[in-house]
């Protein structure tokens, strides 16, 4: 289970590190033209355009979830995933502009609630789409993921050598706890760059490499020769869809003490 932002600075500087991140991606989709925005991106059958509005959609959907962590009610109707998947669908076909706007008004309303919401609330367990619970202070760490990860497919340059040592440390933790859980055979991971070494499962090859080519390869973004292994690189074993839910976490809904 992730580390939790538990003072008040922690959260302060993981809200910095969104806002620092959306303004990354932000600046990057003002400079496309709308014949850029029409363009494959890094995901299979989506444009740029789909990965920026499946990012202001993920950004609203943090901010009705800090919304019910500030009172324990919903905040109004929640949109199931066919009514986001058609909506993404829509907001794809904008005008670069609009788009832009959108996205920046997103992240502007979820940074907005997060500096607002009070201390108590960030403990509150809320539920992710896909039925499992989290503490609200959770949602800091995925939007900063959705951002830098998805910065990344829009296959602008942004590679994983851009990505914070400080999100790559946080994400690797998140990512090898849920892989240990599962079983995942892994004997040693070692991220040469940040001093850190993980060892998921008692047996299974050894990977080493910088902490950013690591979670690209455990993210489906990179191929494992980029990294250094103790085998040939196709035979390692291949990582599951990503990401997944905290293991061990918090429980799912519906769920009873």
């Amino acid at each position: 289970m992730s580390a939790s932002p538990v003072s008040g600075a922690a959260r302060t500087e993981a809200v910095a590190d969104v806002v620092r991140s959306g303004e990354r991606l932000v600046a990057a989709a003002a400079g496309l033209s709308d014949a850029a925005l029409r363009a494959p991106s890094e995901l299979a059958g989506w444009t740029r355009g789909h990965v920026l509005a499946h990012v202001a959609h993920s950004a609203d959907a943090y901010v009705w979830l800090l919304g019910l962590a500030r009172t324990g009610r919903e905040p109004g109707p929640r949109a199931g995933a066919a009514a986001l998947a058609a909506s993404v669908a829509r907001d794809a076909t904008l005008p670069a502009a609009a788009l832009t706007a959108r996205l920046r008004e997103s992240l502007d309303r979820f940074t907005a609630e997060a500096r607002a919401l009070p201390d108590p609330a960030w403990d509150r367990l809320v539920p992710a789409l896909a039925g499992w619970l989290h503490p609200a202070w959770y949602l800091l760490l995925r939007c900063l993921r959705e951002l830098e990860t998805h910065h990344l497919d829009l296959g602008l340059g942004h590679g994983t050598e851009r990505w914070p040592h400080r999100y790559v440390s946080w994400a690797l933790d998140d990512t090898l706890t849920t892989l240990r859980a599962q079983g995942f055979p892994l004997a040693s991971v070692a991220a040469v760059d940040l001093g850190r070494r993980w060892s998921p499962a008692p047996d299974g090859p050894a990977v080493a490499g910088p902490g950013h080519l690591l979670l690209g390869w455990l993210t489906g973004r990179i191929p494992p020769d980029a990294l250094t292994t103790d085998r040939p690189a196709p035979l390692l074993p291949r990582p599951p869809a990503w990401p997944q839910p905290p293991l061990p976490g918090w429980g799912r809904v519906g769920d009873t003490p």
